[in-house]
C-alpha cells in the first residue's frame, strides 16, 4: 500500500502506549503495537517521560508502516505535568493526572480566586488531577527542580516535540491545565502560580499540521503531524460525535462526556469544561474509580469479575483512590449494609453499581453545562468495561436507556488517526471518522430502571462524607 494511503493514530495512556495504522480510504486497520509503562504506586503517580518516548518507538515499530505512513498524530493522557530544562530533559518524573500530592494545591488554589472566577475564566474548577496544580505543588515540593524548568508540556505534547522538535498542543488539551481559557493563556493564573508563559507551548489551530518527522527517529522522515489532543478529545474524534450524545467510557478511570455547542462554566466542579479538537466543547465529569476497583473488590472475594449476583441492600462506595467526582481526593472505600445472608456476589454487584452511579448521575449535568438537551438516545457505553456483560447490564440497569457499544476499539487511536487522515483529505476530523462508521456496533435495548437501587446508593452517598473522607 503506498504511503500516501496510510496514517498512524496513537494512544499513549497512562499505563501503555498504543498505535494503529488505517488505510485513509477505509478506516480499515492495517496493523497495530503496543507497549507498556511503569508507574509509581500509591498517591505518587509519576513516570519517566522517556518511557513514552520508547514506548512510541516500538509501538510504531510492530505497526509493520512506521516506514512508510504519511502521516500521524498522538492522543495522550490528560493533565500531566512534563517539566523540561533547557537540554529537553526532565527536571522531575511526570506527574501523572491520577497523582492526588496536588490535592491541596488545587485546594488553596481555589480557595485564592473562588470556584466562580475559575469556571468563568478557564472552564473548570480545578482539582488535583489539574496541570495547574501539579505545577504549584512542583515549585512548592520541588523549587530547585522548578527553577530548572524552560518547556512546559503536558503528555502528548512531549510526544509530538520529540516527533517534530516543535513546542506546540491543541486547545482540546491545554483546556484541562487551568491555566487556558476562549482567549488563550490566562497571565493572572500563570502570575499566580509562578509560570513564565513564554514556557509553555503554541496552541495549534484545528485541523492544523504542526510539523513533520524529524530524521533519525522511528518514522518516516517527512512525515506530516497533526496537532494531536487529550485522550478524551481524541476518543470524541475517534467517535464522530455529534453535539448532544453522551459517552461513558468505562477504564481505570471512568469518564462521562458530549460535545457540545455552548462553553460549560460549573462552578460546583462536577463538570470540567474542556474544549473539543476541533471548535465546540467537551464538557466531562470523571471518577478515579471505576473497572480497576471493582476488579479489586473482585479479588477480596476471590471471584471473577463476572460471579455478580441480584438481590441484597448492600451499598458500595468504592473510592479505593480517593474520588474526583464527587470531588474527595482523600477518600476510601466504604461497605455499608451488610446482613448475615449479604452474599460476596451481592457485594460485588454493589461495587459495579456504586462505581456507576457516580458516571450516571454526571451524564445529565455534562449536557446541562453544555446547554444540551439530555435526550432519550443511545448512551454510547466505551473503554475495557464496555466489554463485560457485567457492566453492560449495570448500566442499562441504573440509566433505563438504550445503549450503544460499538465495535472499534481504540477509539482515541481511532481519533488521532482521523487527525492524521484529516491532513491528507482535507476533511474535519470526525467527519473522517463517521466516513469510517466507527460508531458501528451493538445496541441494547432499554430496560426499566432500579430505582431502588439509585435511592439506596443515594441516600448513602448523601450522609457518609466523614467516613470516607470528606464532605459529598
Amino acid at each position: 500500500m503506498a504511503a500516501a494511503d496510510v496514517v498512524i493514530g496513537v494512544d499513549s495512556s497512562t499505563q501503555a502506549t498504543k498505535a494503529l495504522a488505517l488505510d485513509v480510504a477505509t478506516g480499515r486497520v492495517l496493523g497495530q503495537g503496543r507497549a507498556a509503562h511503569t508507574v509509581s504506586g500509591g498517591a505518587k503517580r509519576e513516570s519517566d517521560p522517556e518511557q513514552w518516548w520508547a514506548a512510541l518507538t516500538e509501538a510504531l515499530g510492530q505497526t509493520g508502516y512506521a516506514d512508510s505512513a504519511a502521516a500521524i498524530a498522538i492522543g495522550g493522557q490528560q493533565h500531566g505535568l512534563v517539566a523540561l530544562d533547557g537540554d529537553g530533559h526532565a527536571v522531575h518524573p511526570a506527574l501523572l493526572w491520577n497523582d492526588v500530592r496536588s490535592a491541596p494545591n488545587a485546594e488553596a488554589l481555589t480557595e485564592r480566586l473562588g470556584e466562580r472566577a475559575w469556571a468563568e475564566r478557564v472552564g473548570s474548577v480545578p482539582g488535583a488531577s489539574f496541570t495547574v496544580a501539579k505545577w504549584d505543588w512542583l515549585a512548592r515540593n520541588e523549587p530547585e527542580a522548578a527553577a530548572r524548568v524552560r518547556r512546559v508540556m503536558l503528555p502528548h505534547d512531549y510526544l509530538t516535540w520529540r516527533l517534530t522538535g516543535e513546542h506546540v498542543t491543541d486547545r482540546g488539551d491545554v483546556s484541562g491545565t487551568g491555566w487556558w481559557g476562549p482567549d488563550g493563556y490566562d497571565t493572572g493564573i500563570l502570575d499566580l502560580v509562578g509560570l513564565d508563559p513564554a514556557y509553555l507551548p503554541r496552541v495549534a489551530q484545528p485541523g492544523e499540521s504542526v510539523g513533520t518527522v524529524r530524521k533519525g527517529v522511528a518514522l518516516r522522515e517527512g512525515a506530516r503531524v497533526g496537532t494531536g489532543t487529550g485522550d478524551n478529545m481524541a476518543a470524541a474524534l475517534g467517535l464522530g460525535l455529534e453535539p448532544g450524545v453522551p459517552v461513558v467510557s468505562l477504564g481505570t478511570s471512568g469518564t462521562a462526556y458530549a460535545v457540545t455547542r455552548g462553553r460549560p462554566t460549573d462552578p460546583s466542579g462536577t463538570v470540567a469544561g474542556f474544549a473539543d479538537s476541533l471548535g465546540g466543547w467537551l464538557p466531562l465529569a470523571c471518577t478515579l474509580n471505576c473497572t480497576l476497583a471493582v476488579d479489586r473488590i473482585a479479588g477480596w472475594f476471590g471471584l471473577d469479575r463476572a460471579a455478580v449476583e441480584p438481590g441484597g441492600e448492600a451499598v458500595v462506595l468504592p473510592f479505593l483512590d480517593g474520588e474526583r467526582t464527587p470531588n474527595l481526593p482523600y477518600a476510601s472505600g466504604l461497605f455499608y449494609g451488610l446482613r448475615h445472608d449479604t452474599t460476596p456476589g451481592q457485594i460485588l454487584q454493589a461495587a459495579y453499581d456504586g462505581a456507576a452511579y457516580s458516571l450516571l448521575s454526571a451524564v445529565d449535568e455534562v449536557l446541562k453545562a453544555g446547554g444540551e438537551t439530555s435526550a432519550d438516545g443511545p448512551l454510547l457505553l466505551i473503554g475495557g468495561g464496555a466489554k463485560g456483560e457485567a457492566w453492560r447490564a449495570t448500566v442499562r440497569r441504573l440509566s433505563g436507556r438504550p445503549v450503544l457499544v460499538p465495535g472499534a476499539e481504540e477509539v482515541v487511536a481511532l481519533g488521532a488517526a482521523a487527525q492524521a487522515a484529516g491532513l491528507l483529505t482535507g476533511e474535519s476530523a470526525d467527519a473522517v471518522a463517521r466516513r469510517w462508521d466507527t460508531r458501528g456496533g451493538t445496541l441494547y435495548d432499554p430496560i426499566p430502571v432500579d430505582q431502588a437501587a439509585l435511592d439506596r446508593i443515594g441516600a448513602v452517598r448523601a450522609r457518609s462524607g466523614a467516613l470516607v473522607g470528606g464532605s459529598i
